[in-house]
């Protein structure tokens, strides 16, 4: 197979943590020919969407970790999958490069996750799909609603709806001396809207990463637990990620999202589950490979790469 690879610059990833660069080697050892780009290298041309890519070949060298070829233009359809796997933030960029990527699958590229699946999942508002898996929630920008349900539930976590590892999520209560300008912060002034969540105390076990590849669930999932003090168990936010099976609970929640990420063109998802609640579900470049692959020996890699040929109907 042919695979591009759309992410944020090769020179920028850590490696030892990569779940992208777990995904290219798993693929690199079964032959497959690895190109990348960043997503301002996509353009339509001729009513067909172009990138100029180029070939990566791995090295096995920590320091040096790659070799890249000569810049090639291509159309999409051209690659047997194109793998989106830019970070967020979801931006107006982030969208207009969804947008191409459906203009390609319209033009027979195969891509994952697909376009219209990354438009209509936000990693926060997805969860409103699955409302029997969800603790008590409120979405709005204006700020007199979110201080209600604050009052209403004591304990809030409020976050925006368009970041990521941990950014700018608050732990409120009525009490609290700056809720007023927590809130006018958080929500612009009621110009940017906004998630209002009951907070789970189960937070200080572990956010649980849940893998779901394939429509089907990873048996370890990944519990980043808070340092001492914090709310936040995103490893960006110095979380401590610890693998752990799969609870009932866990597992009952993947497979009753796993038909609808498949049907609605999700390749990989990352669950997130603090204790007994789906908080969010991402899809943009869901992480947590490596920890898992590293704690408990699971080819979880491997796994995304048998979803990969079989979604593509192609082996090595």
């Amino acid at each position: 197979m042919r695979i591009l690879i759309i992410a944020d610059p090769l020179e920028q990833f850590k490696t030892y943590k990569d779940t992208t660069f777990a995904m290219m080697e798993a693929a690199a050892k079964r032959g497959h020919a690895l190109f990348a780009c960043e997503a301002r290298q996509m353009a339509v041309e001729g009513g067909r969407v172009m990138a100029d890519v180029a070939r990566v070949t791995l090295t096995g060298d920590k320091s040096e970790w790659f070799r890249r070829g000569d810049l090639e233009r291509h159309p999409l359809f051209a690659f047997d999958a194109v793998l989106m796997r830019k970070d967020p933030p979801f931006d107006l960029e982030y969208l207009y490069a969804t947008q191409l990527l459906t203009l390609a699958e319209a033009q027979g590229a195969k891509v994952f996750n697909s376009g219209q699946a990354m438009r209509d999942f936000n990693e926060k508002l997805a969860i409103l799909n699955f409302a029997d898996y969800t603790a008590p929630t409120l979405v709005s920008p204006e700020p007199a609603r979110l201080r209600a349900f604050v009052n209403q539930h004591q304990d809030v976590i409020l976050k925006p709806l368009d970041s990521m590892g941990g950014d700018s999520i608050f732990r409120v209560t009525p009490q609290d001396a700056n809720l007023s300008v927590i809130i006018e912060t958080i929500s612009r002034r009621g110009s940017r809207t906004v998630m209002a969540q009951r907070y789970i105390p189960e937070i200080r076990d572990g956010d649980k990463r849940v893998i779901v590849i394939g429509g089907k669930p990873v048996d370890w999932c990944l519990a980043r637990v808070p340092l001492a003090g914090e709310t936040r168990g995103n490893l960006a936010a110095g979380g401590t990620g610890v693998a752990r099976e799969l609870s009932k609970r866990d597992r009952e929640i993947a497979e009753a999202l796993g038909p609808e990420l498949v049907r609605r063109g999700i390749l990989f998802a990352g669950l997130d589950v603090i204790g007994d609640y789906l908080t969010e579900v991402n899809v943009t470049s869901p992480t947590c490979f490596r920890e898992i692959m590293d704690q408990t020996g699971i080819d979880v890699a491997g796994l995304f790469v048998d979803a990969l040929e079989a979604a593509c109907g192609q082996t090595a």
